[in-house]
């Protein structure tokens, strides 16, 4: 047998979710047949999708959100697991990033109904507590202590990639990249050796271009921007990313951050608590946290200036930077 006939093959699968479309990258022996992996790559993200979108009434989510203050409510398992890494991080960003923050998304028109004056008035004027102050986890059921409308979008996209990664790795497939839109998690190395080749995009709103690629093994990378979804106001853009001491978008943020770490959850939500933060504070979070993280800032020209923090972020992890 020739050795052309046993190279691994390269697969590229994809498909929908979330409103965008999900994929994963994987090599894997000739006679491996990739149909079973699409199937259940699939259903893991649609399993995700139907657990925490705020876009579907009949969500697990949505119906934690309908439930009176005070009642125990039984929810999935994975759901637990990012309902209690969002209070985690909550915690440790000083209420930066918070899950608790529906009402306010909602008001503004990033969910499923367009913006609402008076909604939006009663979102900014409501006194806000953290979500980590408001919802107690037992097991599988959770319970609100207080009003509160649940929003897992700064983590919940993450999370299906994480899934994603799991899929792969129960098909014995050691060595892959998966994604949705544009957070990724890179497993093991390509089949020459070398890590994974990862675009941190460059925070433009008239147009897609890399701003530097990063090298990736056994990692994940998320990035937060301002330049992606948002709405105009009386002719200002507003990011759709919230912040949660106003109930309104951040009105002054970092262009985007793009934060590296073990699961993609993580890197989610760390983005989003940075983007709240701001460069100053936010630069401060990230060394305190220890997060591997870039913050691309707007000049009063504009053009971009970086900071990076930790490790990763180093010479051998930045392949290159681009001009875009």
């Amino acid at each position: 047998m020739s050795k052309m006939s046993t190279d691994p093959i390269r697969h590229a699968l994809n498909g929908p979710t979330m409103g965008t479309r999900w994929s994963a990258l994987f090599y894997a022996p000739p006679a491996f047949d990739p149909s079973t992996v699409q199937t259940t790559l699939q259903a893991a993200v649609d399993a995700v999708d139907n657990q925490m979108s705020t876009w579907k009434p009949d969500s697990d989510l949505m119906r934690l959100n309908r439930a009176p203050v005070g009642d125990w409510v039984e929810v999935p398992p994975d759901l637990v697991r990012v309902l209690a890494l969002g209070l985690a991080i909550g915690r440790a960003s000083g209420g930066a990033f918070d899950i608790g923050m529906g009402d306010a998304v909602r008001a503004w028109g990033f969910g499923p109904e367009p913006a609402v004056p008076q909604a939006i008035r009663t979102a900014m004027a409501a006194p806000r507590l953290p979500a980590h102050d408001l919802l107690e986890l037992e097991g599988t059921i959770v319970r609100k202590t207080g009003p509160i409308a649940l929003d897992l979008n700064g983590i919940a996209k993450g999370h299906g990639v994480d899934r994603l990664a799991e899929v792969l790795r129960d098909h014995g497939i050691q060595a892959g990249l998966v994604g949705i839109d544009g957070e990724m998690r890179a497993i093991g190395l390509r089949p020459d050796g070398m890590p994974w080749a990862v675009a941190v995009e460059a925070p433009h709103h008239d147009r897609r271009t890399a701003h530097s690629i990063l090298s990736l093994q056994d990692a994940a990378v998320a990035t937060s921007g301002d330049y992606r979804h948002w709405i105009n106001v009386q002719g200002r853009r507003l990011s759709h990313t919230m912040d949660p001491r106003r109930g309104a978008p951040l009105q002054a943020s970092p262009a985007s951050v793009t934060v590296i770490a073990p699961t993609c959850a993580m890197a989610d939500a760390w983005a989003t608590a940075l983007m709240v933060s701001g460069a100053k504070a936010g630069a401060n979070l990230a060394a305190k946290a220890g997060l591997d993280a870039l913050l691309l800032l707007r000049d009063d020209v504009g053009g971009l200036r970086s900071q990076a923090f930790g490790q990763l972020f180093s010479s051998a992890t930045i392949i290159d930077t681009l001009q875009g």
